[in-house]
Parts: C-alpha cells; structure tokens; sequence
C-alpha cells in the first residue's frame, strides 16, 4: 500500500473534530480536484509502499485509539481490508474517508463521505485528460448508497460557492432518505482568509437546512502545515 504519510494530530474535520488521532495518509487518488490540499497524494502522489504489519507497527508508535485512513483515495488498495480488520483486531477506533467513487469491504467506525461536485473539476483545457477522468467518476451514487447502508457515515461536501447548494440538495435527493445530521458542508480553503471568506455565507445556509457546518479546525490551529 502506498502511504505518503504517517503522523499523530488532531481531527479537525467531520464529527470527531478535536480527537487525538493517528492518520494514514494513501498516496494515490483516481480524481484530480483543482483545490486538492494534499496533492503530494493525488496530483503528484509521493511515498513508499508499505506491509499492513509495517503501517501497524508505525501506529503502534503512538498510544491513541483512533486511527484515520484517508488519501488520496484509500479505496484503491485492496490493502485496506486487512488493514482494518487487524486495527479492529486491535480495538482501535477506525475513520476511514473516502470520496465515495470506489467500494472495498473494510472494516470501520465512521466511513467519512466526501462526494465531489461538479465544479470540483481540473481545468480542462490545462488538464483535459484529467478533466475527462474526474468527471466521469466523481459521482457514484450506487457506491454512495450502498457505503451508506452498510456503515456509520457522514456526508461531507467541500462548498465553493452559493449555487453549490442547490446541487447538493439534489444529490440528497437521489440517495437514500437520510437525516440531515449525516450532512456536514466544509468551506473550500486552503488558507486561513479563504475559510474566512466562505464563513461569511456557509453558517447561514447550513443553519436553515438543518445541516452541520464543518470548519477546517486544522487550518485554524496549525496554518496549511502538512503532517496535521
């Protein structure tokens, strides 16, 4: 498995934002998002390959029960299945994130959903190839659904502008009926003003739908510093 990353820090996303956790970074993504904030996993995937017994004992470094699995796109290693059946072996809590394109039958706590929209897109005429790609498997829905029944979950969107609202609400339509503390809206960002920016507007909108707003604790806390 490919890891670009191994690091302890804390959650600063989704629901268990503020928990100690280790992260397992998978260096390797089948979509390019213009606003990645870890392309060294996706546009220009670093690493090394690693063991599941060599992943576990980096873990085993440090005294913390949660442990996040997230990329890239950690769905592309068939790795992850004995991976987290022997985290789970191990009593470890496990947060798997995932954009939700790609099914593999691991075992996990919370698997955090990150379905990708349509302005999430590479630059098609600097990255046409790309553009083609992204688009084609942003959006699964029959992968959403069945992620959806067979694990805890949270729907988390990345929110660029106002009019992203309409096609999440659209999206929520075709999915299995869910209530809306599953959905949780992140601000685009990869810096402090550009949070900012989208905090001005995103609160309000999450607010009249009963959904969850989701700031990017770690920027925040730590600036766009990798290894947080």
């Amino acid at each position: 498995m490919k890891i670009a990353e191994i690091y302890k820090s804390i959650q600063g996303e989704g629901r268990l934002t503020g928990t100690p956790s280790v992260f397992v970074r998978a260096s390797g993504c089948n979509l390019r998002c213009w606003f990645c904030d870890t392309p060294y996993a996706s546009w220009q995937p670093e690493g090394q390959d690693y063991a599941v017994d060599e992943i576990i004992a980096e873990i085993e470094e440090w005294d913390c029960r949660h442990v996040v699995i997230t990329g890239g796109e950690p769905m592309l290693f068939a790795e992850l299945i004995p991976l987290c059946r022997e985290l789970q072996d191990r009593g470890r809590h496990i947060t798997v994130e995932t954009a939700g394109t790609l099914y593999l039958p691991a075992a996990c706590d919370l698997m955090s959903i990150s379905p990708k929209l349509a302005g999430s897109g590479p630059n098609p005429e600097r990255h046409p190839r790309w553009a083609r790609r992204h688009e084609r498997d942003r959006y699964r829905p029959e992968v959403l659904a069945r992620l959806m029944a067979e694990y805890d979950f949270q729907l988390k969107f990345v929110v660029d502008q106002p009019e992203d609202i309409g096609e999440i609400e659209q999206l929520l339509l075709e999915l299995p009926e869910l209530s809306a503390d599953h959905v949780l809206l992140m601000p685009q960002g990869r810096s402090g003003e550009e949070l900012a920016a989208h905090g001005t507007w995103l609160p309000s909108l999450c607010e009249e739908r009963g959904w969850t707003y989701c700031p990017r604790r770690q920027i925040e806390w730590f600036g766009p510093v990798r290894g947080t």
